[in-house]
């Protein structure tokens, strides 16, 4: 009886083990470098930095195609034309050295065909009058036309080991140029494969070519590294002069910003007051009414002109500002003159030395006095303003104070005065508007005053403290340093 020996089954754990995914994947991260060197890969543009150029003189202009020449190129195509005869004439004494040779001796190889001398030739030149545009496929011509080289001076040629002067030369320099504009993992495939072939062809100058081909590897990596990170400093230097610029725009919208809030708010609060006032005070007299009617007139042509000069700069397209003078300390009698128009009792007191102040002090100065008799006229009309100009020492003083307004009928009429709004009243005064937010009625502001007056005196290096008085009333003090700004 014959026994049929039974099948174990098959089993899961005995089939064949397929790589890891880790495996394949250290493998693919090996492979990599020389699948670009020698397939896939390219080289990166040339840097964006200036180069060697030389211009055609004009009396060559009509012999001459092109107008200027790039010095670095016109090195290589001579360096490679050099290259090429050189490479000619050794390789044709090598050929003479072998028939002579083979002629005394038929055991000896005879000459090489003569197309390899003009093969040879061509290999040591090409790659030079390719490396600056296209480095990669220098290499690779070299990498080709090598073992012919090679072949040749090991057949009919006298060198040990079997490399040309020549083709070292070549081979040197487009080493730099590809480790001078490719990526890392291309150059590293290019050295490795030039150390492989120098380790197959000949093993005992090993060592000596690997050194060689290092050093003008990492010398081509050092100027690529240095090359990229001066090109990163530029982009970052770019960045920060866009970033500088932005600012600069942002604060020069914020100062005509605060200019046209100082201008509207000043000048529409008068004229809204004295175009109620004016009927209520004329009371049918046609002369009061026209001599009302005109200053109204000249309050808006000024206003009309200190818009036009703010909004100056906007209109030209090449930036350009108006010449015209700012206001400054000087003008400060024509804010009390409007205020006492619109029905405000204000005294004005001056010490110290005033005259040739900083223009952009006296600015800031004005506009401060200007904002806080505006915002007295809007929510305590009738009121006494004390306005106090003083210069101590390096700094410029203002404090202007006003009491509680006065409930008239035309204020009450204009919607002023006690319970005219949510933070108003008769203790309101300069700076209340600000104060108060957007808490009032439309038509009083956006409550940028106060924050428009603090800015000017902190981009001066100034303080500026604002707040409510006992006994009602607002008051705003600011102190603005001139030494610097005079020195400067």
């Amino acid at each position: 009886m014959i026994r049929v020996p039974r099948l174990r089954p098959f089993r899961r754990s005995e089939a064949p083990r397929r790589p890891r995914p880790g495996v394949r994947e250290t493998g693919r991260k090996l492979v990599r470098p020389f699948v670009l060197a020698l397939f896939e890969g390219d080289a990166d543009p040339p840097f964006a930095a200036r180069r060697l150029t030389f211009r055609t003189p004009r009396w060559l202009g009509s012999l001459v195609p092109g107008r200027s020449y790039d010095l670095v190129q016109a090195a290589d195509l001579l360096l490679a034309f050099v290259l090429y005869g050189i490479m000619i004439s050794t390789g044709l004494d090598w050929n003479d050295a072998a028939a002579r040779a083979h002629i005394a001796d038929p055991r000896v190889p005879g000459p090489a065909p003569l197309i390899f001398m003009y093969l040879i030739a061509i290999g040591v030149s090409l790659p030079i009058a390719l490396r600056d545009r296209w480095p990669l496929a220098a290499w690779r011509v070299a990498a080709v036309m090598l073992p012919l080289i090679v072949y040749v001076t090991m057949t009919v040629g006298d060198v040990v080991p079997p490399y040309p002067i020549a083709a070292i030369l070549m081979y040197l320099l487009v080493l730099y140029s590809v480790a001078v504009r490719c990526e890392r993992r291309i150059t590293v495939g290019v050295w490795a494969l030039t150390v492989l072939t120098v380790w197959i062809v000949h093993p005992d100058s090993m060592f000596l070519a690997t050194i060689i081909a290092s050093v003008a590897v990492l010398f081509g990596y050092n100027v690529r590294a240095r090359r990229t990170a001066t090109a990163r400093l530029v982009r970052e230097e770019q960045r920060t002069r866009e970033a500088e610029s932005a600012q600069s725009v942002l604060e020069e919208r914020a100062r005509i910003a605060r200019e046209l809030h100082d201008v509207v708010a000043h000048h529409m609060s008068v004229i809204a007051i004295q175009a109620e006032a004016v009927p209520l005070k004329a009371a049918g007299d046609v002369a009061q009414l026209e001599a009302g009617l005109a200053e109204i007139r000249a309050l808006s042509l000024e206003a009309i002109a200190d818009l036009r000069q703010v909004l100056g700069v906007l209109r030209d397209p090449q930036g350009r500002t108006d010449t015209a003078p700012q206001p400054g300390l000087d003008r400060v009698d024509e804010l009390v003159s409007n205020a006492r128009a619109a029905g405000l009792t204000v005294l004005v007191k001056r010490s110290g030395a005033l005259d040739g102040q900083p223009q952009a002090v006296e600015l800031s100065a004005y506009r401060i006095v200007q904002e806080s008799l505006s915002n007295a006229m809007r929510h305590a009309p009738g009121a006494t303003v004390a306005v106090d100009i003083a210069r101590l020492g390096d700094e410029l003083r203002l404090r202007i104070i006003n009491g509680p307004g006065a409930v008239t009928d035309a204020g009450a009429g204009a919607g002023f005065g006690a319970g005219s709004g949510p933070g108003f009243g008769a203790g309101s005064g300069a700076g209340q508007e600000a104060a108060s937010g957007a808490a009032g009625p439309p038509g009083r502001g956006a409550g940028q005053g106060l924050v428009g007056m603090r800015e000017r005196a902190a981009l001066l290096g100034g303080t500026l403290d604002a707040g409510p008085v006992d006994g009602g009333g607002f008051e705003v003090v600011a102190t603005l340093p001139v030494a610097e700004r005079e020195s400067a």
